[in-house]
């Protein structure tokens, strides 16, 4: 007689099983497109030494190998030439080793497109492999100039005099100035529970923007000190910096009194929720607006790490950009656009 299902023991062993699968299947697609990488690699520095052959070289190379390789995609004219531009950007392996085999052709060609710098695309590469950034989310990381806003920004913390080095760089290195809340559109006199509430019914998009790392504990977060209940706007723990992260909305500009508001927060955090092995709470007071040198007095003397920051909802974001701003129905839209365009210039070419 076959002995009993433990119900409970099976699922574990499912899920064992099919988080092996995964994996698996996980790192098949990574050895995959690493190939299809250095492919367009090779095909690119193919196609640049002969460059003196012009672009009649190219139009006549992708009517070729569409027709011997009709099930293999990516040999449109317009991909050749992106290869060719691949490859011309990084002559050596070494960057192609590093960094740019672990990203897919359309994070390579966007990156290429969009930052010309070198030392500024290595910065955005890295991130991408270290957040698991999509095609979009990357372009709007670039679009709303993340390394400025996160790499190079004069930030105004505390930082330093209250963390210890290891989590005071990495706690510098999450801040950012401005926060972009492109996907708030509130419009006229903006109250922080408006603000909140949006924020709330788009978590998502928040953790996207606060970056990576950030698991959301709760908003409206009731503390209660000497009987009397206060509320913190919203509360996360930070995965990385292994401490719960109070987050402060402030729809107007900074107040030095706010500092101490946050202060307080962070000593009833840490005493009512912080665990062994938990790292100091860290407050960041988000403002309409700032000024500088009043934050920088107001956190002086403040022995809580705190960070103060601006931030943008979709009205403060110049118009220009906000005409910009790629729509996921505009994306389809657009990539349909390309494949027509191509389709039709793929089949112009070979009549």
């Amino acid at each position: 007689m076959e002995n009993e299902i433990d119900i409970t023991k099976y699922k574990m062993i499912f899920e064992n099983i099919r988080q092996e699968i995964l994996k698996s299947q996980y790192k098949a697609m990574q050895a995959v497109n690493t190939e299809l990488i250095y492919m367009y690699w090779n095909i690119g520095k193919i196609i640049y030494k002969n460059a003196e052959w012009g672009n009649r070289f190219i139009e006549n190379l992708s009517i070729d190998l569409k027709t011997e390789f009709p099930n293999i995609q990516g040999f449109s004219t317009r991909n050749l030439r992106n290869m060719r531009i691949f490859y011309k950007e990084y002559p050596s392996l070494e960057m192609l080793q590093t960094l740019s085999a672990k990203l897919t052709w359309s994070h390579n060609v966007l990156l290429i497109s969009k930052v010309k710098d070198l030392e500024i695309r290595k910065w955005y590469m890295n991130e991408t492999i270290k957040n698991g950034w999509s095609h979009d989310i990357l372009a709007d990381q670039i679009k709303y100039k993340l390394y400025e806003r996160q790499a190079i920004a004069e930030k105004v913390t505390n930082f330093e005099n209250t963390l210890p080095d290891v989590q005071s760089d990495l706690a510098m290195q999450t801040m950012k100035d401005p926060y972009i809340f492109d996907f708030i559109a509130l419009k006229g006199q903006v109250k922080e529970k408006q603000i909140e509430e949006v924020m709330i019914e788009k978590i998502k998009n928040v953790l996207i923007e606060l970056g990576n790392g950030f698991a959301f504990v709760g908003n409206q977060y009731k503390i209660t000190v000497s009987d009397i209940d206060y509320f913190i706007d919203l509360l996360f723990y930070h995965l990385e910096l292994r401490c719960y992260v109070v987050v402060e909305l402030k729809a107007r500009k900074f107040k030095p009194t706010d500092a101490g508001q946050l202060n307080f927060y962070l000593s009833a955090i840490d005493d009512m929720l912080r665990k062994e092995g938990d790292n100091p709470t860290i407050g960041i007071l988000l403002c309409k607006e700032k000024d500088k040198l009043t934050a920088e007095y107001a956190l002086k003397d403040i022995n809580k790490p705190v960070g103060v920051s601006e931030y943008k909802l979709l009205q403060d974001i110049p118009e220009y950009l906000q005409s910009q701003l790629p729509k996921a129905e505009d994306i389809e839209l657009h990539i349909k656009d390309i494949e027509e365009i191509e389709e039709q210039e793929d089949n112009k070419n070979s009549n």
